[in-house]
């Protein structure tokens, strides 16, 4: 998914406040510039996103999953970005950029996300079901969701983890068109903006849903 650089007005209307570099959301998944080697770079992000899945499943330590689930908080969405941003969408890397920018976006403003979700839900029955919202979907289900999913990327089931944020990011994604097509009444640069998050949050799910299958597939690397 391409958008603004970290630090842009999209960032920072995302909701962030950290100590650390300024995390941000998954419309920012522009990749840096920059003068380091291509292959370098992209061999350490294949093998630190291996390590992060290898160490989660190897360990039933729910210390370690919880500190696994909590990395882009304590460390901050950058640190992550600048290890993973850059792989192609269907790799492992490339995955898990997506899980962790999905939860952060979704942290950071859990009752916009909340609204969203519930505005496409009625649209969207097998993707809400899939995504594993409790009913009625509030700011904090969407948050214990996002977790819940980081969870079960490292104790469970990694494809079925990658489903299910691309299921959430479907249901979000018909919530923003429909608050599109109504902001279009009265801000239409606001519906076209909407408009095109929603778009680039559906192309979102179905990387990972590729990645999904490519995973079942022990393809996925």
């Amino acid at each position: 998914m391409r958008g603004a650089r970290a630090g842009s007005k999209v960032a920072q209307d995302a909701g962030f406040r950290h100590h650390k570099p300024r995390p941000f959301a998954p419309a920012d998944f522009e990749p840096y510039e920059g003068g380091a080697d291509p292959a370098r770079v992209s061999e350490a992000a294949h093998l630190s996103a291996q390590a992060f899945v290898q160490r989660g499943i190897a360990n039933n330590d729910p210390e370690v999953s919880r500190r696994l689930i909590a990395v882009a908080e304590e460390e901050g969405l950058e640190v992550l970005a600048e290890l993973w941003s850059e792989a192609p969408a269907h790799s492992l890397p490339g995955a898990l950029w997506r899980l962790y920018a999905v939860r952060a976006a979704t942290m950071g403003k859990p009752e916009m996300h909340a609204a969203r979700f519930q505005a496409g839900a009625h649209r969207a029955q097998v993707e809400r079901i899939v995504a594993g919202v409790a009913e009625p979907p509030t700011a904090e289900e969407m948050k214990k969701m996002t977790g819940s999913i980081l969870s079960g990327a490292f104790n469970g089931d990694f494809a079925h983890a990658l489903e299910r944020t691309a299921a959430y990011c479907r249901v979000v994604a018909l919530g923003m068109t429909e608050h599109a097509d109504a902001a279009d009444f009265s801000n239409s640069d606001r519906g076209t903006k909407l408009t095109q998050q929603a778009k680039a949050l559906t192309a979102t799910a179905a990387d990972l849903e590729v990645c999904a299958r490519l995973w079942r597939q022990d393809a996925l690397d």
